[in-house]
């Protein structure tokens, strides 16, 4: 086999390396697998949570999304085979080559998904050239080191750095990456990373001298379009919301969890997790009154009220008004969504500063393992959770959840759960009705119009049925919610009837099944 340092026809003799540059040449080159493995994984963690952020959070994305890249990755080893000497000269190309494809698809993709009409088909296809030029990489370094190495001690170490990548690029990306630098500033730095190993390979080895000029003007062109890309990533995140949504976006982070956009309108906010309208400040009143009054008429005697979800405070707001309440206790996951509706003067005007009462007491962390620990008892439960479009909301629906609830609920008390809507996802909402029952729960199903959203639908709960809609007074200045409207929320017409379907357990995740099935329609 020959030496990958050989003179070849396009490379005039060069004096052989010493040992010692042979060793550090060899470091340089393990190395850059180290890196190069970390920003393959990168690539295939931002088309997975851009294809969620932009096509629906669902499992479904991520899995197709990484089984394809790791198809076209397996696409790219096998034609590794073709690429002839000078090696060395194909690695700079290809680093050059993959730092500019993972490097702008973030930008790219965010821009094309409000232009075209078969996003997919883009998406799936630079999914797919990112993998094979990432998948062409370690088979082409591993032959560019075979002969500074016995074979064992090259896979071995080839592979070592090429998994210590991966492991690192796990890390950084939900910790630090997404929440700090955002997806779109997260591809462009890693691209310009690519081509940093292609100019450090260029300038440490002597056989890439006849070439370093072409190759240095294409390197500094590259960084200077990653970099002013980068520079100006905040303005191209803004213009492509403003294509998302149709009115101004006043505010958009993403945070550990999620896409928090909020935009605003002469007559409205609202506010979007993930590209998912979560509430428009024109009618949220009867979606959160219908959520917590049903309930609380019915416990006069309440004093302690757990709210999981929630983070907007607008639940609370309406539990405020329950002078006799001592403690409302809130879990929400996400510290950027409770931090931002306790200091953004718009939305603490519509809380009416919730968050800033001595009752309530704010909690981040995950509700699952949250309830699991809580040894407290509750008069009354409010969940309101996003919808389950995913397992990692769908095990909040779940049996093995509401049993957990059953524990914390004092005797005679009521938890009320958002249950999506019972016309459109008609499956959804009765498998909630049906997985509360079979948590030992007794189940009082109901529903209100909300214009932004349609019908809507709530599943009041007890250990016990006994409940009028008349049962307990209900707080003065409410906008939407009287015995006759409660008792109107009762009555389902045939079209939202009760049908049967499966419990949503833990290990099946029938809800998320149902979910995707009665929604998916709609998203098309």
């Amino acid at each position: 086999m020959g030496n990958p340092e050989a003179a070849t026809p396009d490379l005039p003799a060069a004096r052989p390396a010493g040992p010692a540059a042979r060793e550090t040449q060899s470091v340089l080159l393990l190395g850059s697998v180290f890196i190069i493995a970390t920003c393959g994984l990168i690539y295939e963690l931002i088309a997975g949570t851009l294809a969620s952020y932009l096509l629906g959070d669902s499992v479904t994305q991520f899995s197709t999304i990484i089984g394809a890249y790791l198809f076209s990755m397996g696409v790219g080893s096998w034609f590794s085979r073709y690429l002839g000497q000078p090696l060395l000269k194909w690695f700079i190309r290809l680093e050059i080559l993959v730092g500019l494809v993972g490097g702008f698809s973030a930008p790219l993709l965010f821009v094309l998904f409000e232009y075209v009409t078969s996003f997919r088909l883009i998406l799936y296809a630079l999914v797919g050239l990112t993998g094979i030029l990432v998948g062409l990489e370690i088979p082409l370094l591993m032959r560019i080191l075979e002969n500074r190495f016995e074979f064992k001690d090259l896979v071995s170490r080839v592979f070592t750095f090429d998994y210590i990548g991966a492991l690192l690029a796990s890390l950084i990306f939900p910790l630090v990456l997404v929440p700090q630098l955002g997806l779109m500033r997260t591809s462009l730095l890693f691209g310009a990373l690519n081509v940093v190993v292609a100019a450090v390979a260029l300038y440490r080895f002597q056989e890439t001298r006849p070439y370093r000029r072409a190759f240095a003007g294409l390197m500094a062109l590259s960084l200077l379009a990653l970099g002013g890309t980068f520079a100006y990533a905040g303005r191209i995140q803004r213009y492509t919301e403003t294509l998302a949504f149709q009115d101004q976006v006043i505010y958009s982070k993403s945070t550990l969890y999620q896409r928090i956009v909020i935009t605003k309108n002469q007559r409205e906010l609202r506010l979007f997790l993930n590209g998912n309208l979560q509430f428009s400040s024109q009618d949220e009143y009867r979606y959160h009154e219908a959520l917590v009054h049903p309930a609380m008429q019915a416990l006069p005697q309440a004093r302690r009220v757990l709210v999981l979800g929630g983070g907007d405070g607008l639940a609370v707001r309406e539990l405020l008004k329950y002078p006799q309440l001592q403690q409302i206790r809130l879990v929400d996951l996400d510290p950027g969504m409770t931090q931002l509706f306790r200091s953004n003067a718009l939305l603490t005007s519509l809380n009416q500063r919730a968050f800033f009462s001595p009752k309530v007491d704010v909690i981040n962390g995950d509700a699952y393992q949250w309830v699991r620990q809580d040894t407290t008892r509750y008069d009354c439960l409010i969940v309101d959770f996003p919808d389950p479009g995913n397992y990692s909301i769908g095990k909040l629906y779940s049996a093995a959840f509401y049993q957990e609830l059953h524990r914390l609920l004092r005797p005679g008390g009521r938890i009320v759960v958002q249950s999506t809507s019972p016309y459109v996802a008609r499956q959804s909402f009765w498998c909630i009705v049906h997985t509360l029952r079979a948590a030992g729960f007794h189940t009082i199903p109901y529903h209100c119009y909300v214009p932004s959203f349609g019908e809507w639908g709530y599943v009041m709960a007890g250990q016990n049925a006994h409940w009028r809609p008349d049962a307990g007074p209900l707080p003065q200045g409410l906008r939407y919610v009287t015995p006759t409207t409660i008792r109107q929320m009762l009555d389902f017409p045939p079209d939202m009837a009760e049908i049967p379907t499966e419990i949503n357990q833990l290990n099946n995740q029938a809800l998320v099944r149902y979910f995707e099935e009665d929604w998916g329609p709609y998203a098309q």
